[in-house]
């Protein structure tokens, strides 16, 4: 008798195949039957930025315990990763949040955070942070070398002027270093405070804020550097075409 082998290993193939495919589908359609009975490990993955951020894993386990939503050692079939989608996301410091259970009994959590480009104290005593798309995050903590503005301050002004400025700032490598505080005058115009030299930069109305910065740049390289970065008290870059200076006494 002659054994086919070609037929045989079809047959084999098809064999395997199939026994495949009923178990891909018995697993789709009972999930929790292919699933761990619990989660056996929790993995949390926060978005690095450029700057730092409030949240760190140990913020992120606190949040869903406190909505008794921590999954960890809880059956793998209770957990319901909308809802803790949900709930990280009514968080003032988180922007966006993704969650889902794996097979194996992990619960991944990934979380792109909102991050703090400058701290507002103003003169009414209001005192929180906005983040990169002018949204207000409270001051429930601290991020450091973070631009400070201060002075007559509105939400209003904060949201749609200063977050301006500000990322207009720290998307610049030199002002971002070179950058302190900024200070709202009464009529809505802008003092600087800059990291090296001692003056202070009056910068007017906050318009044409790149065009202001960039004269002031050169005249740092070209003006300050020769003739001394406390020479100066005062620099005033409100109009085109002209810096005026006040000296040191």
């Amino acid at each position: 008798m002659t054994i086919n082998w070609k037929q045989t290993l079809m047959v084999a193939c098809n064999i395997v195949v199939g026994i495949y495919l009923v178990m891909a589908v018995t697993a789709f359609n009972d999930p929790d039957e292919a699933m761990a009975k619990e989660c056996t490990e929790v993995e949390i993955d926060i978005e690095k930025e450029s700057m730092e951020g409030f949240l760190n894993p140990g913020e992120v386990k606190k949040l869903l315990t406190q909505h008794k939503l921590y999954p960890l050692s809880q059956p793998m079939s209770s957990i319901s990763p909308r809802k803790m989608e949900e709930t990280l996301q009514k968080s003032p410091f988180v922007e966006k949040a993704e969650c889902y259970k794996t097979l194996s009994g992990h619960v991944c959590i990934n979380i792109k955070q909102r991050i703090p480009v400058i701290r507002i104290m103003s003169d009414n005593d209001d005192n929180y942070y906005l983040d990169n798309h002018g949204n207000i995050m409270p001051e429930a903590g601290y991020a450091t070398d973070i631009l400070i503005a201060t002075g007559h301050i509105s939400k209003k002004y904060a949201q749609n002027v200063l977050s301006k400025i500000a990322n207009h700032i720290v998307s610049n490598t030199f002002w971002k270093n070179q950058t302190v505080q900024l200070n709202v005058l009464t009529n809505g115009t802008l003092e600087m405070v800059p990291r090296v030299g001692d003056h202070i930069v009056f910068l007017g109305s906050p318009t044409n804020i790149d065009n202001k910065l960039e004269r002031l740049r050169k005249f740092y390289i070209y003006g300050l550097n020769k003739a001394g970065w406390n020479k100066y008290s005062y620099i005033n870059v409100e109009f085109n075409n002209q810096i005026i200076c006040k000296k040191n006494n």
